[in-house]
């Protein structure tokens, strides 16, 4: 284990977060597993936003402009509490990506709304 800031800048995985750690912090809210996790759930949201607006997939409710703002809210409004849920998850699944989706249905379910709530089953669909 490193004891010292100097042994754990060499011990890291690259110079990135260890000799560079101090000029990239910019960079952290992207490259962490927080940012990883973020865009994760904006990417399944845009694609619940874009079936409900297709013909193609018609399972999948249209959303009035309140409930899509609901649902981009989901990935706007995303948390780091929401990441530590995503890595509690996680841990039940072994399944990162599996994790992101439990805790998407979660916050479709938790909205109240039961067109939100329907989404859940189009959630990482396709």
């Amino acid at each position: 284990m490193a004891t010292t800031e100097q042994e754990h800048r060499l011990l890291c995985i690259s110079p990135v977060d260890g000799r560079y750690a101090n000029k990239c912090t910019d960079l952290n809210h992207i490259f962490s597993e927080f940012g990883l996790i973020r865009q994760r759930v904006r990417v399944e949201v845009e694609w619940l936003k874009l079936m409900s607006d297709r013909s193609e997939f018609p399972e999948v409710p249209s959303l009035t402009s309140e409930q899509r703002a609901k649902l981009s809210a989901i990935a706007s409004d995303l948390t780091v509490a929401d990441g530590l849920r995503v890595k509690e998850i996680e841990r039940t699944t072994n399944h990162d990506v599996k994790a992101v989706e439990y805790l998407i249905k979660e916050k479709l379910h938790s909205t109240g709304d039961p067109t939100l709530a329907k989404l859940t089953e189009f959630t990482h669909f396709a």
